[in-house]
């Protein structure tokens, strides 16, 4: 079995995913060879939560200069994770 953290890698916080926050669904920068349920154990693992629902989207690569030379972005995994109603939500920011 894999760990847990190295499956999530991060959260994805942006405006869009902190109103997300408020309907119970997180956004995580995940492993790109990780699947749904291979996702769903390792937020249940670390958070100590019930998930509901697990949607993957992959994110492609983009091409980008410096200069005279050229190159691509890396290519990622980002998680769409919703939790259960009676799941207490997840807190990123506690010591702000």
């Amino acid at each position: 079995m894999k760990d847990p953290r190295d499956i999530i890698k991060r959260p994805v916080i942006t405006e869009r995913t902190a109103d997300m926050m408020n309907e119970s669904k997180y956004v995580f920068e995940v492993d790109i060879r990780a699947n749904k349920t291979e996702i769903k154990q390792a937020v249940e693992a670390i958070f100590n939560v019930k998930v509901a629902n697990v949607n993957t989207l992959r994110v492609p690569a983009k091409p980008k200069r410096y200069g005279r030379y050229n190159g691509y972005t890396s290519e990622w995994k980002k998680a769409f994770v919703t939790l259960s109603q009676d799941s207490k939500p997840l807190e990123f920011f506690e010591s702000v």
